[in-house]
């Protein structure tokens, strides 16, 4: 073994199957030819058992074992010596720890499996770190010792000592009904500790939920109990680990409020989240986790909200000059609708006005048309009829009749995802996908394009009931993707999926319908994701189970502004991931923007839209400046997609942001329309509009 490197061995106890494979990783060792047990394997064995001493890191055993239970990894020598905690020989193993700070908010984020809950358990006293000494564990002066010097030594002794008392919500929420029972508000009265009760409903919109008992509430109310609960505790320190599952955007602005409000100069925040828009509004600092999941975890030094998200995206310590990541992760598609070849054309559909009405609830659809190579987008707060719009087109819901003649709906295939996944059969997921869509998963390009980037293989042999919630998620949008149809009904596809994983789900989807060219309707509550994948958004409006409506599908930049204007938020863009940030509620940029009106947070997503498509902070944009606006210092624009600007103007798409142009320097004029040239009602310009050049990096300038 290298001087520079230690090796540790994993084996994953839920793929590792000693009784259904011929163990050969034992029998092709080449140390165990030798006469010597690196790998053992007896009868009354669960798992082989791997000696990383005497492993020599051939890579045999990773190779030839059948159900992908072996890892061998090689690690910088130096993180011996910070190791916090593992749980067994040849088990998960975390290096380092996040750092806490008083009267700050500390944001964690990780893919899934990499060590962020067992920090969470650490931290709040739950599971004592062993540093790494499973058969002989250290005692608390051990511990503190390895800890002496740091925020941490001072953090466990005030634990120890009993002077702080932490409260954690957990990731998962099934178990809640199981252990809580009772009326929603008999439990809050016993819970409420702070005298916050009234507050706290009253923005997390519980009231309407107080007389139900808890193993009746959705997901979304489970969620806001939880939330709730945890918040009423009069505790030091307060975890939440992923508080934005199964909230709308509205809802995960509210809980992001009320885990803010936690804040005293002496009190602990700390928050596990997902959602990078949510978790960048949250945090004051942000320590990142990499590693392997399931084998190791790595904890970085705390850095600014920026900067450590930028970390993870990008795949790069800067301060320890290590890359975690062979690739960033980009929201930028190789592929774009300039490949798409001249002449070529699509297929059209559209769908009628219709309401239903079931259950005290009334959905009003206007009508609307989509293309093929299209998504949509549907955006609206939780109870504004998302899904069963979804299921009208699908056909398994009706719509009402009118007088006494049923709506009549356009016939297509589809193919539907649904919000909830209930595994139902004890097959495993090789023989699911053989079942459900034959001819896809045996097709060399979508295995490329999508079982492969969703990481589908190394889920085959796992039993479809026993899997994560995030690997659920990921064999129902590779089941979706893979049945043939016209139209994919796609409902929240981020739902317990890590942030990498979320980037590469919406990768996958929007290359997936691009070279298809099929149309996909998503209902995604991730904003950045929500960004990236649409095409046109669909704006659902009113009451929530009460009385609502969708609106007709519509560019990004107007629905955007539409469904922004509901929500009391503002956004910036970041200049170099280009990914939308939120405005701290009531920080100076968000009172400067809502207060001047400079720009809308829209004009922010379509620069970035138009620069993640280009892929360069020094690509061109095309920007239509009404000259006469221009001259007299009142510019204002259209920003376009880049298109080919022989195009005549009546077929030009427009997008419909208005953004203030200051003095850009124009690389070049590219084309003078007339109004007789620009066959659209959005345009109300009575002089020329010259079509120019200007560079990105130009724009951030005004943005930032």
């Amino acid at each position: 073994m290298s001087g520079r490197s230690s090796r540790i061995a994993v084996v994953l106890e839920d793929r590792c199957r000693p009784d259904k494979c011929g163990q050969e990783c034992r029998r092709r060792c080449p140390v165990n030819a030798t006469g010597r047990q690196c790998i053992q394997v007896t009868p009354s064995s669960k798992t082989s058992l791997i000696s990383e001493d005497m492993c020599i890191g051939c890579g045999i055993c990773v190779k030839v074992c059948p159900f992908n239970a072996i890892q061998i990894i090689n690690l910088p020598r130096e993180l011996d010596k910070e190791t916090t905690h593992r749980y067994g020989p040849n088990s998960f193993k975390l290096h380092r720890l996040p750092v806490p700070r008083p009267g700050q908010v500390l944001g964690l984020v990780g893919t899934n499996g990499i060590g962020k809950s067992t920090a969470l358990s650490i931290l709040a006293g739950k599971l004592k770190p062993n540093l790494g000494k499973f058969t002989d564990p250290p005692s608390w002066d051990e511990i503190l010792k390895h800890f002496r010097g740091s925020e941490l030594q001072k953090y466990f002794t005030r634990l120890l000592e009993d002077k702080m008392k932490a409260t954690i919500k957990r990731q998962y929420l099934d178990d809640i009904p199981k252990y809580v029972k009772g009326k929603v508000g008999d439990l809050l009265d016993k819970m409420d500790k702070r005298q916050v009760k009234d507050t706290l409903c009253e923005i997390l919109e519980l009231k309407q939920v107080m007389d139900r008992n808890v193993s009746d509430l959705s997901g979304g109310e489970l969620q806001r109990f939880a939330i709730a609960a945890r918040a009423m505790d009069n505790a030091d320190v307060y975890m939440f680990d992923e508080p934005s599952c199964y909230l709308d955007v509205k809802q995960r602005l509210k809980a992001a409020q009320v885990i803010r409000s936690l804040l005293m100069p002496k009190n602990y925040v700390i928050v596990v989240e997902h959602d990078l828009s949510i978790l960048d509004y949250l945090s004051d600092y942000i320590c990142c986790l990499y590693g392997s999941p399931g084998a190791y975890g790595v904890v970085t030094s705390p850095s600014s909200v920026r900067e450590g998200i930028n970390i993870f995206l990008n795949g790069f310590i800067p301060s320890e000059n290590m890359r975690f990541r062979d690739e960033k992760l980009t929201f930028r598609v190789t592929e774009s609708t300039e490949d798409i070849t001249e002449g070529e054309t699509y297929q059209s559909y559209k769908y009628p006005s219709m309401v239903k009405t079931r259950s005290g609830f009334k959905l009003s659809v206007m009508e609307g048309s989509f293309n093929g190579s299209q998504i949509i987008v549907l955006l609206g707060e939780n109870g504004t009829g998302k899904t069963t719009f979804i299921r009208m087109l699908e056909g398994r819901v009706k719509p009402d009749k009118v007088g006494d003649e049923e709506v009549d709906m356009p016939a297509y295939t589809v193919s539907y995802k649904p919000q909830e996944l209930i595994p139902k059969t004890s097959s495993t997921v090789r023989e699911l996908l053989h079942k459900k869509i034959p001819g896809s998963c045996s097709h060399a390009q979508f295995r490329s394009d999508v079982m492969k980037p969703l990481k589908i293989e190394e889920l085959m042999d796992r039993q479809f009931a026993n899997l994560s919630g995030g690997e659920l998620q990921r064999v129902a949008l590779c089941l979706c993707l893979g049945k043939p149809a016209d139209i994919y009904l796609i409902d929240e596809p981020s739902a317990h999926v890590d942030s990498e994983q979320r980037l590469l789900a919406a990768k996958v989807i929007k290359r997936f319908i691009l070279h298809e060219k099929k149309t996909a309707f998503v209902v995604e509550h991730d904003f950045i994701m929500a960004t990236y994948l649409a095409d046109k958004v669909i704006v659902f409006e009113g009451k929530p189970s009460v009385d609502c409506t969708a609106n007709v599908p519509e560019p990004l930049a107007s629905g955007m502004n539409r469904f922004l204007s509901h929500l009391d938020v503002t956004f910036r863009t970041d200049p170099t991931t280009y990914r939308p940030r939120i405005n701290k509620l009531g920080s100076t940029k968000d009172t400067e923007q809502k207060a001047a009106g400079k720009l809308s947070p829209t004009a922010h997503l379509l620069f970035a839209k138009a620069a993640l498509e280009a892929n360069s902070s020094n690509a061109c944009v095309i920007v239509f400046i009404n000259t006469t606006a221009f001259a007299s210092g009142r510019a204002t624009g259209h920003v376009l997609e880049p298109l080919d600007m022989n195009t005549t103007g009546h077929q030009l798409m427009f997008w419909s942001s208005i953004v203030a142009l200051l003095c850009l320097p124009v690389l070049s004029v590219w084309h003078i329309l007339t109004l007789a040239d620009v066959n659209s009602t959005d345009w109300h310009l009575k002089s020329a509009i010259i079509a120019v050049e200007v560079r990105l990096n130009d724009i951030w300038n005004i943005l930032e």
